[in-house]
């Protein structure tokens, strides 16, 4: 799926170049800095993927290496990529005339190629289908460590005997997935995607620091460079990016947290297994 996407994209761009009107990019910024703000945003949905490789680590020949050079390799080259296509699409077509969902193959019409737009729009579901895949491979892995953990049940943490994978967890996940399409709208949901992770990612940065002074001889076979620097700026960006999204969006997450925070004290902490080994740790000191 993905070397399908590459292939569409590259022939977008090889084909699109030559259809460029460097009229369409006057003005620049046509909404100003506060749109890209906004706009910077709302494609944040775009890079949340990534941290699925972090969540495969168990499944690395070698983790300490793997992870970080496939996290930084596909950034780079996504990036790249976003930055190309949207730069030919917008020469293409004027941005005000941007309103299709599938705005490759709106692309493609406009250049008068409609076998163009026929393999685009085919190509757009293959691409919907290989992000949905990769969510939901992270999210199974991330229910899976926390049932070890005991903050949800142990049978969220049982591996298929064969396939080796988390299979109660795919299945449970699928069938959120496909109930909340029907309950939430795509921009709705892209917003609550994104404030979620978001926020998430910013606990992870502020947990970075914390655990360096509550934990320091821990052994780290993940460092971060250049720290403390690094997890203060990370925790900022994303803040700044949460600022952009629409009030309608804090909300949902406040609603989203208080739905984990139920489970977590209903269910999580009384079976935390590290609350547990700190508990018996402390009764063996007493």
């Amino acid at each position: 799926m993905v070397g399908l996407k590459l292939l569409l994209i590259a022939a977008f761009l090889g084909i699109g170049v030559f259809h460029v009107d460097p009229a369409n990019w006057h003005p620049f910024k046509p909404n100003g800095y506060h749109g890209i703000w906004q706009a910077a945003a709302l494609g944040f949905f775009s890079y949340i993927g990534f941290d699925a490789v972090s969540t495969a680590a168990e499944e690395c020949k070698n983790p300490q290496r793997d992870v970080p050079r496939g996290l930084i390799w596909s950034l780079v080259i996504c990036t790249v990529l976003y930055m190309a296509t949207a730069a030919v699409l917008t020469g293409v077509v004027p941005v005000e005339k941007i309103t299709s969902q599938d705005p490759l193959a709106e692309a493609f019409q406009v250049m008068g190629l409609e076998g163009g737009a026929t393999a685009f729009a085919f190509g757009a579901v293959i691409a919907m289908t290989a992000v949905l895949l990769v969510f939901q491979l992270g999210q199974t892995r991330i229910f899976m460590v926390m049932a070890r953990d005991g903050l949800l049940p142990p049978a969220f943490a049982r591996i298929h005997p064969k396939r080796r994978t988390p299979y109660i967890n795919t299945w449970v996940t699928g069938l959120l997935v496909a109930l909340s399409c029907n309950v939430l709208t795509p921009g709705q949901a892209i917003g609550l995607c994104n404030i979620g992770t978001l926020f998430a990612f910013i606990l992870v940065s502020l947990g970075v620091i914390v655990l360096r002074v509550r934990e320091p001889d821990r052994p780290r076979p993940f460092k971060v460079p250049g720290y403390p620097v690094t997890p203060i700026l990370s925790a900022l960006a994303c803040f700044g990016l949460i600022l952009g999204l629409q009030s309608s969006n804090w909300w949902r997450l406040a609603v989203w947290l208080a739905i984990g925070l139920v489970v977590y004290f209903l269910y999580g902490y009384r079976h935390s297994v590290l609350r547990k080994e700190l508990a018996a740790s402390e009764s063996s000191r007493g």
